[in-house]
């Protein structure tokens, strides 16, 4: 007998020994981690106690301990080298026989790959008295097999169901966690989910359910058949957040998701301050255009008052929750208690704070309670739980009526609504909600009476076009909040902004000149359009301007005689256009003060001026920025070297970093385009 080691005897001797697989109980233990994942996804109503608190104890240090990114590492090489060893299917692929199986783009059969930290969670799960078995609690964790389908209901719930056909990868993102080898990419999401590629070719796709509002980009108008043109001011910042969003998950956003004017007003501007009695001060520049030299950009600057700190009324804020099963995940209740609490300490003492939630029903979580007690307020944040369906409208009608409660006179009543704006009972149509809101906007004007803020969470199933019609009819803002610094800049820094309006439904109006204008065309503001008869129209509502508030507004136009022109001259004409004026066009804008139904005007001729400043070109990187996402046809060969260029050298002071960060993010958009 020879004393050599032989490999194959072995190997022969290990295949003897392992018993046959067991077709129907692999499909009872499929059956079973996808049940124990589908219960996982709802919340429990109170905590459940364990029989064993001792040893999970140790269990969860145990496991907490191999958390770290180095232990994971190293746990994961254990499992990775025992399954190859240890098993049939693991020799098979260390020796590339052909009787190794992968599965196949038909085949319908469930895959749950757990994220870095799931362990750490469940530890945390059982620590809280959430789970009833631990180990069993945790099986969804484990990779069951190569391709599957997962669709995601209202109430968050993971559904298997088959695969659809793939749809054409133009870009791969890097791989996420990979705990069985299998996942390769993540392929370019559509605004309907993601295509996850797997090393066989197959696929795994998660559907994407949101929704975004948005129109068509601006047309070029010509001046001789439409010189007025007319928008209401917009100073939303969502849009930019929920780009920045996207670009830093390693994927483009969706075309609908960028409203060009409010990746422009998200950051601040030092336009010159108001004079006089009207509560701000426009200001415009024309000045050629970076991507186009035959063209110029009209730029409009507005810049309201400040008025002193100490100045301010009393605010009443009730912040109204969204509890339901969709916002469970860490970027929505979590960031959200953490925001909020970031909000409490610009609160004055004798300003009052309660905090409506809803879900499949609604209740008032804190009573009106003053700012000053602010371990009550917290205590109230800390006791949410997420779980059950949306009940939007009972949700808002609760908010609205205790903020009537709380109403004095001189007082600033605020509904701060935070979700990820999934209505689905109530009011689901985004048209009866704001007939809805409509109403209590109308009495807010008319009594002094409560105001309507949108904060948006997370992403998946946010119904962005939903939180946007919300904000404009409830004379309100809306934000993305996605970073804890994001919070910081909405509800700390912005907070007397955002809160505390100085003018009432503001309106833009511009009439260019057809004797040197030729063309013209208004980058963003495509869901801000109004009527020109709208102008003149006190009934028609507008955006407001809140204290310290800049709105900017830009237009592309090309002179008369300009080789950029892109309309033909008409050969029938009934007249020329007057000329012998250097004016470019007129700047009307209109405006309510606070408590006031009739508008007043604010009125100025515009010409070419000089050379533009740091913040008029800062803008227009912006501007181009948001074109380049959209992919317009207006920029030529001008592209992301140029706007990456131009936003660098016009940073300005930049107190904040948030300039630095929309290059930083430029870069990374034109890295993914690539």
């Amino acid at each position: 007998m020879s004393d050599d080691f032989d490999l194959d005897d072995l190997k022969s001797a290990m295949n003897t020994t392992t018993p046959a697989p067991d077709a129907q109980r692999r499909i009872d233990n499929i059956a079973l981690a996808q049940k124990n994942f589908v219960d996982l996804q709802g919340s429990r109503n109170a905590a459940r106690p364990t029989t064993r608190p001792n040893t999970w104890t140790g269990v969860k240090t145990m496991l907490n301990t191999l958390t770290s990114r180095a232990g994971l590492t190293f746990t994961t090489a254990i499992v990775a080298c025992g399954f190859m060893i240890g098993t049939p299917q693991g020799r098979d692929i260390l020796n590339l026989a052909p009787t190794a199986k992968l599965a196949t783009p038909e085949t319908p059969v469930a895959i749950v790959v757990a994220p870095s930290d799931s362990v750490s969670v469940a530890a945390r799960q059982a620590d809280e008295g959430e789970m009833s078995d631990p180990i069993m609690e945790m099986a969804p964790a484990v990779v069951m097999e190569e391709t599957a389908t997962h669709i995601r209901d209202e109430d968050a719930t993971l559904v298997p169901q088959a695969a659809p056909a793939p749809q054409q990868l133009t870009r791969a993102a890097p791989a996420g966690n990979d705990m069985a080898g299998n996942l390769r990419s993540m392929a370019e999401p559509s605004n309907d989910g993601f295509v996850h590629v797997l090393r066989d070719g197959s696929t795994f796709y998660e559907e994407y359910d949101e929704t975004f509002a948005n129109d068509t980009p601006n047309p070029l108008k010509i001046t001789s058949d439409e010189p007025v043109s007319t928008f209401s001011i917009d100073v939303d910042t969502a849009a930019y957040a929920l780009i920045r969003s996207s670009l830093t998950r390693g994927q483009l956003p969706p075309t609908d998701a960028v409203r060009i004017e409010e990746m422009i007003n998200y950051f601040p501007y030092a336009y010159p301050a108001p004079e006089g009695e009207a509560p701000f001060r426009p200001t415009i520049n024309v000045f050629e255009t970076p991507w186009n030299a035959d063209t110029q950009l009209v730029h409009i600057g507005i810049q309201g008052e400040m008025p002193a700190i100490e100045d301010r009324p009393p605010l009443n804020l009730v912040f109204l929750i969204d509890t339901s099963g969709s916002m469970e995940s860490a970027d929505k209740l979590p960031l959200l208690r953490q925001s909020f609490r970031l909000m409490l300490d610009n609160l004055r003492p004798e300003d009052e704070v309660a905090i409506v939630t809803y879900a499949g029903s609604t209740s008032i979580a804190l009573e009106p309670t003053q700012a000053s007690e602010r371990a009550t307020i917290i205590a109230a944040l800390n006791a949410l739980n997420a779980g059950g369906s949306t009940n939007g409208q009972g949700g808002l009608e609760q908010a609205y009526a205790l903020a009537e409660t709380m109403k004095t006179a001189g007082d600033v009543s605020r509904v701060i609504l935070a979700t990820d704006g999934d209505f689905n009972v109530g009011l689901s149509d985004p048209r009866g909600l704001q007939a809805y809101i409509e109403d209590k906007r109308d009495d807010a004007q008319q009594t002094g009476g409560t105001y309507l803020s949108v904060l948006g969470f997370g992403r998946g199933n946010l119904q962005d076009a939903t939180m946007q019609s919300l904000a404009q009819n409830g004379n309100g803002t809306a934000a993305y909040i996605d970073t804890l610094s994001e919070a910081q800049k909405v509800l700390v820094d912005n907070l007397t902004g955002a809160l505390f309006p100085i003018a009432n439904d503001v309106k833009i109006q511009v009439e260019f000149n057809p004797a040197t204008i030729a063309e013209y065309r208004l980058i963003g503001y495509e869901t801000r359009s109004l009527n020109r008869e709208d102008f003149n129209n006190d009934a028609v509502d507008a955006g407001e301007l809140g204290a310290g508030h800049t709105v900017t507004a830009i237009y592309e136009i090309t002179p008369v005689g300009s080789p950029a022109q892109l309309s033909d001259p008409l050969r029938y004409q009934a007249s020329e256009p007057a000329s012998g004026s250097d004016e470019l066009g007129f700047l009307r804008l209109r405006y309510k003060a606070p408590g006031e139904s009739v508008s007043q005007l604010i009125e100025t001729p515009f010409a070419a001026s000089g050379t533009p400043g740091t913040e008029a070109l800062f803008a227009a990187s912006m501007a181009g920025f948001g074109q380049l996402l959209r992919n317009d046809t207006y920029l030529g060969d001008w592209g992301w070297d140029d706007a990456i260029a131009l936003a660098s050298e016009n940073r300005g002071i930049d107190q904040f970093g948030y300039r630095t960060e929309a290059v930083q993010l430029m870069r990374l958009a034109q890295s993914l385009s690539n």
